[in-house]
């Protein structure tokens, strides 16, 4: 038995009017948090080649959860390691609020600048 049109071309269609239309779906995005999204940033505005290569691809949602997933790990352990470095304690927390937040606000932002320097911004 002979296939049809359809069946020759493969994937699934509907009728609108007179026409018979593929059902596209656009492919699954994967979410990512704020690394990847100053990565993807980066790769548009200073690296378009390779934006564009990841973006033909297919592969640039799954670099960029990468890339998000390996700056979450580093932050945190960054943050963890400099604030026992600088014997940052919840001791200090509780005696002086306004210190310990002055010390941790420099932490965090010296691991933002790390994460970027190292992961995002290559």
């Amino acid at each position: 038995m002979e296939k049809s049109f359809f069946e020759q071309m493969g994937g699934t269609y509907h009728q609108e009017g007179d026409y018979f239309l593929p059902d596209l779906l656009p492919p699954k995005s994967i979410p990512v948090g704020i690394w990847g999204q100053r990565r993807k940033h980066y790769l548009k505005t200073q690296r378009g080649p390779l934006y564009n290569a990841l973006l033909l691809s297919g592969k640039l949602d799954s670099h960029l959860s990468e890339i998000d997933t390996q700056a979450d790990v580093v932050f945190f352990q960054l943050v963890k390691q400099l604030a026992e470095q600088e014997g940052i304690t919840e001791q200090l927390k509780t005696d002086n609020q306004m210190e310990w937040i002055r010390h941790m606000n420099n932490i965090l932002n010296r691991a933002v600048e790390l994460v970027n320097t190292e992961l995002i911004f290559t």
